[in-house]
């Protein structure tokens, strides 16, 4: 589980996920909408990829990414279902804020 969900703690990575979830991007458009260098993005774009929660195609000249469908887009849906139960607690937690 640590492993799995250290792939989610990062806020690069995290930032990468939310985007992705919306629609596939190119690294450029990923770089547009976080403002992150591009060395940054593409490192962690890497992991990602190689851990499995990202694909990738070509198209023309670009690279582009997209979440996997088929195993962590439905894990990702369970999450944000179990997560409207534990909001308050979440906000509430002195612990985590910190």
């Amino acid at each position: 589980y640590r492993l799995f969900l250290k792939a989610f703690s990062n806020n690069t990575r995290f930032e990468i996920i939310k985007l992705l979830r919306k629609k596939s991007m190119s690294v450029s458009e990923i770089i547009a909408k976080t403002g992150f260098e591009q060395s940054r993005i593409s490192h962690n774009l890497k992991c990602l990829e190689n851990c499995g929660f990202v694909n990738s195609k070509v198209k023309g000249n670009q690279r582009i990414y997209e979440l996997d469908k088929k195993h962590i887009l439905p894990i990702l849906r369970e999450i944000d279902k179990h997560l409207k139960s534990y909001d308050k607690r979440l906000v509430n937690c002195g612990i985590i804020k910190k």
